[in-house]
């Protein structure tokens, strides 16, 4: 089946095209069968990130098979900021032309209070099937302020614990579970530039490690007066001074922390994804690198983990909404998300579609399931100005690590960026 893909900028450029060819000129029958040909061609268009996979064409087939409908297929831009800008402006301006959106966390939280997206509960996200999804991913990431869920999880990417196994063998510790199994891991590791843990401290990056670790040590994120949150980040500055990982790492983002992790470089580290990078080294398995189990620094016996994902919305302002609402539904359901697991490598967001579907041969299979039953799984700590508190907050980390200010300072500066964001 042909791809039918185009790119904004080309249906924007050929709408300038026939304005100015046509000028004036063009017949309201010549109009009104443009509009109908439009209307006859398509059932809905989707805004979507996987054009480029090599993929896509099969899961496209699959979901208009599946739901009977002809779906039209804009690309969304590769580039982070260049997206956001483009679907902002889609949405703000009521443009119907585009039906469903898929979106990041970070445009879930920017969005979702703004009347923009149409609230699936009735049609979609209905009690028997949100009841299948993460409760805390649902409610913190695509849940509006008056109760509307907004979106359809696409998939379930955890920020997982990774760890080297060779390394732990090496040292002879099997478990990391509690803040001293932590502590200890950290001594017997950390020497001749390997260290204990790894992270990816780019400012726009380190918000996801700051948050995991205030909740390991019980803490809230959006509560910078808490003790716990203090603890958790005077324990990541004891972790730099002791060597036990690199200051230097707050240049990296995600492409440079793996490849050091593949050379041995580290001990543990938390890392989204299924370990595809890993995998191409030949480092992924049970006897190299793999995921372990969130460890709990609190003495509440809870263990939490973040899930992430990209979401369907429905723009408020499309015309095709019943067609929108069919492709939704498979979308929620295990045919839709059997398709992506496949197409995609998107790992179910339904604990009990991923039973089914994922094969046990998976190596995630396993951790993913215990991380769905033994963790509190929640959405990560997002204001609707997203990328400033992102960025603000990842900027003071830095000072913080490098000594510029105080781990005192620190958290008085948070609380003011999330009062002043929270406004």
């Amino acid at each position: 089946m042909k791809k039918k893909i185009v790119s904004l900028f080309l249906i924007s450029a050929m709408a300038v095209s026939m304005l100015a060819g046509c000028g004036g000129s063009s017949s309201s029958s010549e109009k009104e069968g443009e509009e109908s040909k439009n209307k006859e061609d398509y059932d809905l268009t989707l805004y979507s990130i996987n054009t480029t996979d090599p993929d896509f064409d099969t899961w496209l087939e699959d979901v208009e098979g599946a739901t009977g409908l002809n779906i039209n297929v804009i690309a969304a831009p590769t580039d982070s900021d260049t997206r956001q800008q483009k679907i902002t402006t889609i949405l703000s301006t009521g443009d119907s032309s585009v039906d469903i959106i898929e979106i990041n966390d970070e445009m879930s939280a920017a969005f979702k209070n703004s009347g923009w997206l149409e609230g699936l509960n009735d049609t979609v996200m209905t009690e028997d099937i949100r009841d299948q999804f993460a409760q805390g991913y649902l409610e913190d990431m695509i849940t509006d302020k008056e109760g509307n869920i907004v979106g359809v999880p696409g998939y379930t990417g955890y920020l997982a614990f990774w760890v080297n196994q060779e390394i732990m063998d090496e040292v002879g510790i099997a478990q990391i579970n509690t803040k001293e199994d932590f502590m200890k891991y950290m001594q017997a590791v950390s020497k001749d530039g390997r260290y204990g843990y790894g992270g990816s401290w780019e400012k726009t990056y380190v918000f996801n490690e700051i948050a995991q670790f205030v909740n390991m040590f019980g803490g809230d994120y959006f509560n910078w007066t808490k003790e716990e949150n203090k603890e958790a980040i005077q324990f990541l500055h004891d972790m730099v001074e002791n060597k036990q990982t690199a200051i230097d790492q707050i240049a990296d983002k995600y492409e440079q922390m793996n490849p050091k992790a593949n050379d041995g470089k580290y001990g543990s580290w938390f890392m989204w994804g299924l370990g595809t990078d890993y995998e191409k080294a030949d480092m992924l398995g049970s006897d190299k690198i793999h995921m372990a189990m969130v460890p709990d620094f609190s003495e509440t016996g809870e263990r939490v983990i973040f899930t992430d994902s990209w979401n369907y919305v429905l723009n408020s302002a499309s015309q095709n909404k019943e067609a929108a609402v069919k492709f939704l539904q498979y979308m929620a359901d295990e045919g839709g998300m059997k398709a992506s697991y496949e197409a995609f490598d998107r790992y179910p967001a339904r604990a009990d579609v991923a039973e089914k579907v994922v094969p046990d041969t998976d190596p995630a299979k396993e951790m993913y399931a215990r991380y769905a039953s033994e963790c509190k799984v929640s959405g990560r700590p997002m204001l609707p100005q997203t990328m400033e508190f992102i960025t603000d907050m990842g900027t003071i980390f830095q000072s913080c690590m490098k000594d510029e200010i105080s781990v005192d300072e620190f958290c008085g500066k948070a609380q003011k960026l999330v009062e002043k964001y929270s406004e």
